[in-house]
């Protein structure tokens, strides 16, 4: 089955929201607070280890049961199902969107064109288990029989970014292996990695679905290249690993039949980290963490699909970004993590919301007239309060913004943890009331300024305040919740790209800079330039002349 075609800006929901924005544009959150003793209580979400607090924001009762109706009248609960279930709902590629199966229990009867495909993921996270044990315990080894001591994992885009993203965050969980990614094309990127190595204790894992990914390629052959100055061609095997389909490419390249790891066709790049593209995530932490990953992930597939939409977390967060978005003209969300193994959380969710709802063309064919995929962007706190802080604070745009922390430290450092939430806590409140002229003509009464410098530096003291938050706070960073965490914004693309009637899963806007590249590569190798607008020649002349 297909997903239904439903332009949202044509339903009775949107319709009602529209006049309802009117009224809401200009509401004040904190004298919502004032109104209102249990306002929180209305609007915060507890599940498992999570509180999901989205009080500070421009909605009412109201607002909310107008947002639900529209989910209502979208179809979102089908779409769920098909979803879930294996429909084909990446409809340009004719595939179904089955990542969720991926952490799905062993028990689970998940269907793709008549095939149960769980025993076979089974069987690839049992060959992971298998690899990766054999690795961290030593007794798999290199060619001159030395245990392995550095990975490098060799992909672009999601075979890179979801990897990358979950090492990172899950550093205090790490082995004793040191893990290196590879991505861009960029010579620099690759020579500054393997500068640092020593071809007798390294293994490279290669991700690429098809093997002909030019820059994973490009960058694949470069490492074999500097691996064979010390290294003979048979040696290739004991070092060299890959997640492809493609099984003749990868054994054309020396890698042992054997030694690959199988990914399908109904996973998407960007949603891919829990296949064997997270073979590194697993050898970096060991099996059992990369389990529990999955396992995390799996309980907040339960929670979105079983849960009704006003207790659904994925489908709440979903339903602000709408508001704001289609009715507030917000053209971007911030989403800062008050914890620094978190500093890839924010380029990981760029592409996975950028690249699946960043889309002009609803799934009838025709041109949307309404806004569709949000900017994403952010930092770590408490870094991020001394950089972009005050565009968010005072500048002229409306920014939703995610707040990510943990109760509990991993180190249990509570002097550190106390002053990094006290900062947590007081970004959003500050945020929301902001400094009347009052607030700021007390503080300067206090200071014993003049009249003249009062009046002068006031308007630029003032905070509007208003601004709307989400709070998500975590019992502890754990490879379990880090599975929910990652599965919650999945989630949340998903029902954004319901809604906005689009295809969120294939990416074809991808693709064009992609064919273009190649043909400008000949056209580079061979020194004739062909036709091209007039800039773009010129600055191919520029570069061939000055190479």
């Amino acid at each position: 089955m297909a997903l239904n075609t439903t332009n949202p800006t044509g339903t009775e929901a949107w319709n009602k929201l529209q006049k309802h924005y009117e009224k809401m544009q200009t509401a004040s959150m904190h004298e919502m607070f004032q109104s209102d003793a249990s306002r929180v209580e209305k609007f915060n979400l507890k599940w498992n280890d999570f509180l999901v607090d989205f009080s500070k924001n421009r909605i009412n009762e109201e607002t909310l049961t107008l947002l639900l109706e529209l989910a209502n009248q979208v179809g979102l609960k089908s779409a769920i199902s098909e979803y879930f279930e294996g429909g084909i709902i990446n409809q340009t590629e004719n595939r179904a969107v089955l990542h969720t199966a991926l952490r799905a229990k062993e028990s689970a009867v998940i269907n793709v064109e008549g095939i149960n495909v769980v025993p076979e993921i089974y069987e690839v996270k049992s060959k992971i288990k298998a690899f990766t044990n054999e690795i961290t315990s030593g007794l798999r080894t290199g060619y001159t029989g030395k245990p392995f001591t550095d990975i490098v994992n060799i992909g672009i885009g999601g075979s890179d970014l979801g990897p990358v993203m979950a090492v990172e965050a899950l550093q205090f969980y790490k082995n004793h292996l040191n893990v290196h990614f590879v991505s861009n094309v960029d010579g620099d990127h690759v020579n500054e990695i393997i500068k640092k190595l020593n071809p007798e204790t390294t293994l490279f894992v290669i991700v690429s679905k098809t093997f002909t990914t030019q820059e994973t390629l490009t960058n694949s052959e470069t490492i074999r290249e500097w691996f064979l100055k010390s290294a003979t061609q048979s040696d290739v095997a004991k070092h060299f690993v890959a997640v492809s389909t493609n099984l003749q490419k990868v054994t054309e390249f020396g890698i042992n039949s054997d030694n690959v790891f199988p990914m399908w066709d109904w996973v998407g790049g960007r949603f891919s980290l829990w296949s064997a593209v997270g073979l590194s995530i697993s050898l970096a932490v060991g099996f059992d963490n990369f389990d529990e990953l999955l396992n995390g992930a799996s309980e907040m597939d339960e929670h979105f699909k079983t849960a009704d939409f006003d207790k659904n977390i994925p489908v709440t967060l979903a339903l602000l970004s709408v508001w704001y978005n289609n009715f507030f003209g917000a053209e971007s969300e911030a989403l800062i993590p008050y914890t620094q193994y978190l500093q890839k959380l924010a380029p990981y969710l760029q592409q996975g919301t950028m690249e699946s709802n960043g889309k002009s063309v609803g799934r009838d064919g025709k041109p949307v007239n309404y806004q569709t995929g949000t900017i994403i962007w952010g930092e770590p706190g408490t870094n991020a309060q001394h950089a972009f802080f005050q565009l968010i604070h005072q500048g002229t745009k409306v920014i939703p913004t995610d707040f990510i922390g943990f109760v509990k430290p991993l180190y249990g450092d509570d002097n550190h943890h106390d002053k990094l939430m006290s900062n947590f806590f007081a970004q959003t409140e500050a945020l929301m009331h902001g400094k009347t002229q009052e607030q700021v003509q007390a503080e300067f009464d206090k200071q014993g300024l003049s009249k003249d410098t009062a009046e002068a530096l006031l308007p630029f003291k003032v905070f509007a305040g208003n601004k709307p938050t989400n709070t998500v706070l975590i019992q502890k960073l754990t490879p379990k919740t880090l599975g929910s965490l990652i599965a919650m914004y999945e989630h949340k693309i998903f029902v954004q790209g319901i809604i906005w009637n689009i295809f969120s899963f294939d990416q074809w806007g991808v693709e064009l800079g992609k064919q273009l590249a190649n043909s400008i590569l000949e056209e580079i190798n061979t020194k004739t330039i062909k036709e091209h607008d007039s800039s773009t020649s010129f600055l191919l002349n520029h570069f061939l002349t000055n190479k």
